[in-house]
């Protein structure tokens, strides 16, 4: 189940990557900065989102093994983060 759950959290990491790389190629084929503004504002709504499904998979892997406190704080560290990083 671990070794699956971990697998999960990476592929979503490398999709995520492969994305961003793409869309780096489109930026340098399009040459436009208005272009390649539209595509870094979506990539700014993909990042947190791969963040969350990340950390969720993690703390719900994990979860079984704490306390529901430390849960608890897992999940509130994981949503200071997301606040304390939104512009």
């Amino acid at each position: 189940m671990e070794q699956a759950t971990v697998g999960n959290m990476a592929m979503l990491r490398v999709i995520s990557g492969l994305l961003e790389i793409a869309v780096a190629i489109i930026f340098l084929k399009a040459g436009r900065v208005d272009t390649a503004l539209r595509l870094n504002a979506l990539l700014g709504l993909i990042g947190p989102i791969v963040f969350i499904m990340v950390s969720v998979l993690g703390i719900a892997a994990i979860a079984v093994k704490l306390s529901w406190y430390k849960v608890l704080l897992l999940s509130a560290g994981m949503v200071l983060v997301l606040i304390g990083t939104k512009s």
